[in-house]
């Protein structure tokens, strides 16, 4: 691969990850990239690095630009290690002396991550450092998703470099906004979904925090995916809706089944909710990643999930999508629970437990039924289908 030119000697010299399909639980079904950057100056600079098994394909990007021993300076906005991975090989490369500027966690976390002596320099929120002809400022972002997290911006070039914000896990031959259109969108809803929908309330701080300080943008550069140059307020805005979780009269069933009963039950409650006119989504657990439900509940104003009960408990796949949602913390939602069950029937329960302890507000004590649901149990679920459609309005 060659570099990108993607501003006046402003290069991407990142990685393209094809293969990947899981990131820390996260389907990444069209892999994704590790985006570093490479600035031309008085003060040659790099942005970030690349996952250790990439390393020798950022070092001959760079190569194809300039010595690598010519680099003065780097800087770690985010120190996970997809982005840190390469500091190791990196620093041999150019010199153990040269200075690294992340934040002052980052100090602590790359220290950890590598127990080396590198030349750390901690910079202050607000802080700016000269290249040259172009003037860094920093930003930081601590957890937006990790306690070290910072963006840098290139004041005279209006470039923003936002670490693991803005992203997507996407890999393609496109490297900007403007060659790939509304399809990226999705990837970058997921991405927003499965890593940064427990961080809403500091979102919407950071934006209205740079709305203050005034900053024009006109591209936005992350770690992960395609970089913004056509239209950055696409992405900013779509993170300032998304982080408000306002819920659409959108519905999604979750559930699992084991013989087919709780299966029966969910599509019955998913015909009473079209019939409130719901957007209903019904996603059996062993057929959509828990990943690709958290993006569906985004935008839905109802959760209601269902599970057979299976040794006095919940099915399995069941109780690991209910912690996976427990983290992330969505907001805004109404819910309810049921299941089958043979002779104990603690799964409805159980359920309720967890949903009131994410806040969601219970429309309805839940419905279990033993064994196979007759008419009448099928016409039960269906009324409760309708019940939360008109919940939702």
């Amino acid at each position: 691969m060659k570099p990108i030119e993607i501003a006046k000697d402003i290069y991407w010299v990142g990685a393209v990850d094809w293969n990947i399909r899981d990131f820390h639980g996260y389907s990444t079904d069209s892999g994704t990239t590790y985006n570093a950057y490479l600035i031309m100056d008085e003060k040659v600079t790099l942005i970030d690095t690349v996952k250790k098994e990439f390393v020798d394909e950022l070092i001959s990007m760079i190569s194809q630009i300039i010595d690598p021993k010519k680099i003065d300076y780097v800087i770690s906005n985010h120190t996970e290690m997809d982005h840190s991975g390469g500091l190791p090989r990196v620093m041999h490369k150019i010199g153990e002396d040269k200075p690294l500027y992340c934040s002052k966690m980052g100090v602590k976390n790359l220290s950890r991550h590598f127990q080396q002596k590198w030349n750390y320099q901690p910079v202050q929120d607000g802080g700016e450092l000269s290249l040259g002809k172009k003037t860094l400022s920093f930003l930081e972002t601590r957890m937006l998703h990790w306690p070290d997290s910072m963006f840098t911006y290139v004041k005279e070039d209006r470039v923003l470099f936002s670490s693991d914000a803005f992203g997507q896990h996407y890999a393609g031959p496109e490297r900007f906004d403007d060659e790939i259109g509304g399809t990226i969108m999705p990837h970058a809803m997921k991405y927003f979904a499965n890593i940064l929908l427990l961080y809403s309330p500091l979102i919407l701080k950071l934006v209205d925090r740079v709305k203050k300080l005034g900053l024009p943008i006109d591209m936005i550069c992350p770690d992960h995916g395609i970089m913004w140059r056509k239209n950055p307020a696409k992405i900013i805005n779509a993170y300032v809706e998304w982080a408000t979780q306002k819920p659409r009269k959108k519905a999604v069933v979750v559930y699992d089944t084991m013989w087919h009963s709780t299966k029966k039950m969910a599509e019955a409650i998913v015909a009473g909710l079209s019939e409130e006119g719901v957007q209903a989504v019904p996603m059996h657990l062993r057929s959509w990643h828990r990943s690709d439900v958290i993006t569906a509940i985004l935008d839905a104003g109802a959760v209601i999930v269902g599970s057979p009960t299976l040794n006095n408990g919940l099915f399995p796949t069941v109780s690991d999508f209910l912690t996976y949602m427990k983290g992330l913390k969505p907001k805004n939602k109404i819910a309810a629970a049921f299941g089958s069950y043979g002779w104990s029937g603690e799964a409805v329960k159980l359920i309720n437990k967890q949903l009131e302890e994410m806040k969601f507000e219970l429309v309805d004590p839940g419905l279990k039924m033993q064994y196979v649901p007759d008419d009448q149990g099928i016409d039960a679920c269906y009324q409760l289908g309708k019940k939360i459609g008109r919940a939702l309005k």
